[in-house]
């Protein structure tokens, strides 16, 4: 893989489980060929389950190059669709809702053993939650 950007988010590969605002679990996976990542989720948040999927990854249209910023885009049980930018320094990792930059925004702060995101959505000061992302399976890099 060439995709610095796509690099750093290596390490989310592997299942995740969630405690906070939102309980359940998270995975991530790479599309063949390493140009996306999946993320499934299996959440409950306010008393309702989500279940869902995202692809995460450069947006790249016809004829054009990839993007500057890594995009998601999440479909869940109830019909909706959301997108996210991601940004990710091996540290600190930001996921904006719509676009970078958002005032929504989730910061989480990585452990120094990879296997632990602290962190918490805030919802443009109209509130949000706390998450804590603990690694509970590796997954394949390759």
């Amino acid at each position: 893989m060439t995709d610095t950007k796509m690099t750093t988010l290596e390490s989310l590969i592997g299942t995740w489980r969630v405690e906070g605002g939102a309980e359940g679990t998270a995975t991530y996976e790479w599309l063949p060929g390493q140009h996306f990542l999946l993320q499934h989720v299996d959440l409950t948040q306010d008393g309702h389950r989500i279940q869902g999927l995202a692809v995460i990854g450069h947006l790249r249209p016809f004829g054009e190059g990839p993007s500057a910023d890594i995009h998601s885009r999440f479909y869940d049980n109830s019909g909706n669709t959301l997108d996210y930018v991601y940004g990710f320094d091996g540290s600190t990792l930001h996921i904006w809702a719509g676009e970078a930059g958002s005032p929504v925004v989730y910061t989480g702060t990585v452990s120094p053993d990879g296997n632990q995101i602290v962190g918490e959505w805030d919802y443009a000061g109209q509130g949000g939650y706390r998450a804590t992302m603990t690694r509970v399976e590796e997954g394949s890099h390759r």
